[in-house]
């Protein structure tokens, strides 16, 4: 355990640049089991070093540890976690918990046996925590870190703090707003380096290599978190990747299953989990009229899950159009529930719908909305699309 302490403690006396995430003021820390989920390289291990230093530093009774390390191939958690609260540890921090074999039975046992014991982990977006657990269901609080918002990134890029707004806010009171924010910066200046490379916080080590290291981060999650933590044999790895390859080259993609079916060699069936499967670890967005409840139906449209993964997968099929939904999608779906909508491009909460375009799209009535790019102030039912980034 001791050189697990030593890593620790170097770990949280290192000095290296990062963002904080202002999910550190969401999560209830009254709760003893904690997980944070999210997609390979958004941060997740930065995130959990980040708790340590704002809340732990240099509290001897929290203790960070890398379940990729070899000692747990030898040691059980359960085991280990009894060794650290008998010697005076409250908080044990689990980084890639689904790298460990057991682990929902072994965190059940860590709630039932050490009640002064709060774990914190972290764990790829596929992994089921909660649905199938019923050990789990009432005694995990999940979290998801999304990647950057583009308020965040503005934040770091220009060395500003704005705030997050709601997005009732925004749409009764987007012009102040927007006024408040271009008084100090011009957003759309920093825009598309957003939508290319500012998602993910890949730029802050290397931004030459961020395209690289996403499609890294890709066939990682490819080949690791859907197939293996969906027990898809590997030989059906090649079928993925063919169906994302075609997603990203017609995106936003209206999926005919049949012929899907009939391009990537396997069943309808086949198609639609992989579908699934692609949305849950955080690759694509699915639309539906109805929402989840329609999951067991084909979808209407398909999107990448963010703009930067346009760039790294298909760049040479990306339009402004495109590129403008997937960002209003991206922006919304993290906090808000995005619909199909039979007049405009988007529903959101079941009440708002919106037209997404360039400067010169208008509200098609005098109930909707429209989120027009290239533009720093709007009017009346007309909100820039830059805003909606303000939004986490």
């Amino acid at each position: 355990m001791q050189n697990l302490v030593n890593i620790h403690n170097i770990l949280q006396e290192q000095s290296r640049l990062t963002i904080r995430r202002e999910l550190l003021n969401e999560i209830d820390w009254n709760q003893r089991i904690i997980g944070i989920k999210g997609f390979r390289g958004v941060g997740k291990t930065t995130f959990l070093i980040d708790i340590v230093k704002e809340k732990f530093l240099n509290d001897k009774t929290c203790l960070y540890v890398n379940l990729n390390n070899f000692y747990f191939t030898k040691r059980k958690i359960i085991s280990f976690a009894d060794e650290f609260y008998k010697t005076g540890g409250k908080t044990l921090i689990l980084d890639q918990i689904h790298k460990y074999p057991d682990w929902a039975s072994e965190l059940k046992t860590c709630y039932d046996n050490f009640p002064e014991l709060q774990i914190i982990f972290s764990a790829s977006p596929v992994l089921r925590v909660i649905e199938g657990n019923n050990e789990l269901q009432n005694i995990a609080k999940i979290y998801h870190l999304e990647g950057l918002s583009f308020r965040e990134y503005l934040n770091h890029q220009a060395n500003l703090n704005f705030r997050r707004y709601t997005l009732q806010e925004i749409l009764t009171d987007h012009v102040k707003i927007a006024n408040e924010i271009t008084e100090k910066i011009k957003p759309l200046a920093f825009l598309n380096d957003y939508l290319k490379d500012g998602f993910y916080p890949y730029f802050l080590d290397n931004k030459g290599f961020y395209n690289e290291t996403l499609l890294k981060h890709i066939n990682l999650a490819l080949e690791i978190d859907v197939t293996y933590l969906n027990q898809i044999d590997l030989q059906y790895l090649p079928k993925l990747r063919k169906l994302l390859q075609i997603i990203a080259s017609q995106t936003p993609f209206s999926p005919n299953v049949s012929k899907l079916s009939a391009d990537v060699q396997t069943s309808r069936a086949t198609i639609m989990n992989y579908l699934r499967y692609l949305k849950n670890a955080r690759i694509i967005n699915l639309l539906f009229s109805n929402g989840n409840e329609d999951e067991i139906k084909k979808p209407d449209l398909v999107f990448l899950h963010n703009t930067n993964l346009m760039y790294a997968i298909d760049p040479a099929n990306i339009s402004n159009n495109t590129l403008r939904q997937t960002f209003f999608y991206n922006q919304l779906g993290y906090q808000h529930q995005v619909k199909s909508s039979g007049k405009t491009d988007f529903k959101v909460d079941d009440q708002f719908h919106f037209s997404v375009g360039n400067k010169y799209t208008v509200p098609i009535d005098d109930e909707s909305f429209a989120a027009a790019d290239m533009i720093e102030l709007g009017s009346g039912r007309t909100i820039p699309l830059w805003l909606f980034g303000f939004l986490y």
